[in-house]
Parts: structure tokens; C-alpha cells; sequence
């Protein structure tokens, strides 16, 4: 599978990346869930589950693995994995996050699940525990969810440790969400520039609901940073029965032969910001079935058609964020 540098200088990352939100803890926002995960979810079965699609994602070529310190347990998933499997014939790249805090206590119904904490201390803390369980696996090192809100972009302590991480060889980045991811990401790039932020890779919520952040992505990838897409299927809001835009992508997608999420992932990757897409899969049909978009091209008239199905910034998000943990 073809590869993309994450930064200047690297880490790499399959064109396709695997992301361990939805199967290291009990309980996510994807839609469908039930259906596609199934009830058993205790930290053995889950743990069964995320190393049967690691299994299967190197299987079809996927090289890059994103976790981070609140997806309950996924960190510890890929470092058990990674034991298991070790030496790999060829290298993965694991990136991971700090910056909220998971409080869920493994229960579906609990009334928290995360709770967001830019501190330097949390970055510290977390740092050393997700360095002790990945080792010198972990090469991208991310802010989780940067926002204008919590400051972290203007804390000068959590820019200058962040720096320091950079000084070591580990590839710093950023994620964004919420309806200024745009901003935000151009903020980085500024603050990158002036010398006093060590980013060189950006993770940025884009399928085609959202397209708000398509514009600061473009120019992020042309200064020679990375770029990550997350949420390519819109938390199965994309694979859903209803609305209009529903309609629009089912029949696009059966125009093109092809099933809605193939055509979601295509989207992502026809991109010029040439991202790594990565993959939420809990089983390894969905997995398999993402992959496959990466045989698919799209014309420039079909890009225009998927162009028109995205929702402006601040609905998609408040729509978004009526969506259950479940």
C-alpha cells in the first residue's frame, strides 16, 4: 500500500490507516454500533477484537495505527499486539494522543466517558504512560483535539515540552475538531513558522458532511506537513437511511457500483491534500471494504456532485454533537 510522510522528515503512514477509537473502550458515538460490535464488550473481548483487526489490517497492507490515552485501552491493545507479532517483517507506524482524560470506568451508560485536560502536567503524565506501553513504536506524538477554547496553542510550558519531544525525534501533531477546525489549523501553521510550535502534521475531522477544513488542509500538506483524516464516514451518519444527503451518497454510490463507504473513503483520498484516511473498523468485512476504495477513481464530475453534499460547519457539528455514546 502506498505511503505518505507525516511531517518533513517522516514517520510514514499507509495511504489507509487503522484508528482504535471505537474498540478500545465499551462505549463510542458510532452509529450502528450494536449491530457491528456486538454486546460483549469486557476489556478480554475487546482485546480480542482490536488484535484480530490489527491481524487483518497488516494482512491487507495497512501500516499506520492511531490510539490515544482516552480510548480506554486501545494503547495497551496495539502494545500487546505489537509483542505479540514482534519482529513484523515490516515496520508500523503507531500515533497517539494526550490531552483528555477517559473517566467511563468501562460502563456504557456512564454519564462521562472523556473529560479534556491541555495541562503540562497531563501532558507529561500521559506522555510517560503511553511511552511505556508503545516503547519506540510510538513515532507521532498528537494534541488531542486542539482548540482556540482551551488555549493549549497559546500555553508557552506545553509548546516548549512539546518542542523539546520534537528535539528527541518524535514527530509532533495536532487533531482538531468542531466547526473552527479550519482556524485552528492554521493557527499551527503560524505558530509553526514563527518557531514556537514544533508541529509537522495536522489530524483533521473531513468526509463529506464536513469539507469545512478541506482549504487549511491543502495548505498544511504544501508547507510539507502530514495529513490525517479522521471520521471519513461521519460516525456511520454517512451509512444511515435518512435525509436527503443519505439519498445522495446511496445513489451516487450505485451509480459508481460501488457501497457508501467505499465511496466516503474514495472521497477522502481523491483529495489534494493527499491524506492517510484512517479507517474506525470494528470487523474486518468493514476494514476489507474501506481498503477496497483505494481501487476506485473518481471524475472530476463526481467530485463536484460530492462536493455539494457538505453541511455547513456549525450544523454538522451540533448535529454531531447530539449523537449517543453507545
Amino acid at each position: 500500500m502506498e505511503r505518505v510522510l507525516l511531517g518533513p522528515a517522516g514517520p510514514s503512514a499507509s495511504r489507509i490507516g487503522l484508528g482504535l477509537a471505537a474498540v478500545g473502550r465499551p462505549a463510542y458515538i458510532t452509529s450502528g454500533r450494536d449491530r457491528d460490535l456486538g454486546q460483549e464488550r469486557s476489556p478480554e473481548a475487546l482485546r480480542a477484537r482490536a488484535h484480530d483487526l490489527l491481524d487483518h489490517a497488516y494482512q491487507l497492507g495497512i501500516r499506520y495505527f492511531d490510539v490515544a490515552r482516552s480510548y480506554g485501552l486501545a494503547e495497551e491493545f496495539v502494545a500487546s499486539w505489537l509483542r505479540r507479532r514482534s519482529p513484523l517483517p515490516e515496520p508500523v507506524t503507531v500515533g497517539s494522543k494526550w490531552g483528555y482524560i477517559y473517566v467511563g470506568g468501562w460502563r456504557l451508560d456512564a454519564p462521562v466517558h472523556e473529560v479534556k485536560d491541555h495541562s503540562l502536567k497531563t501532558l507529561r503524565s500521559q506522555y510517560a504512560k503511553s511511552r511505556r506501553l508503545l516503547g519506540d513504536g510510538l513515532l507521532l506524538y498528537q494534541v488531542h483535539s486542539a482548540t482556540f477554547q482551551t488555549r493549549v496553542l497559546e500555553d508557552p510550558q506545553v509548546l516548549s515540552e512539546l518542542t523539546r519531544m520534537a528535539q528527541s525525534g518524535l514527530a509532533i501533531g495536532l487533531t482538531v475538531s468542531g466547526p473552527e477546525q479550519e482556524e485552528v489549523i492554521r493557527r499551527a501553521m503560524t505558530l509553526t513558522a514563527a518557531g514556537r510550535a514544533p508541529f509537522s502534521c495536522v489530524q483533521a475531522t473531513w468526509n463529506l458532511l464536513e469539507q469545512s477544513a478541506g482549504g487549511a488542509l491543502l495548505e498544511a500538506h504544501d508547507m510539507g506537513w502530514g495529513v490525517l483524516v479522521k471520521e471519513v464516514v461521519a460516525n456511520g451518519r454517512l451509512l444511515g437511511s435518512d435525509g436527503e444527503h443519505m439519498d445522495a451518497i446511496r445513489g451516487l454510490a450505485e451509480a459508481k457500483g460501488v457501497a457508501p463507504d467505499q465511496l466516503a473513503v474514495a472521497a477522502a483520498l481523491a483529495q489534494p491534500f493527499h491524506a492517510a484516511v484512517l479507517s474506525g473498523a470494528v470487523n474486518p468485512s468493514q476494514l476489507s471494504s474501506h481498503v477496497r476504495s483505494l481501487d476506485i477513481q473518481l471524475s472530476s464530475a463526481e467530485r463536484d456532485s460530492l462536493a455539494r453534499l457538505a453541511l455547513p460547519p456549525q450544523q454538522y457539528w451540533m448535529e454531531r454533537a447530539r449523537l449517543a455514546w453507545r
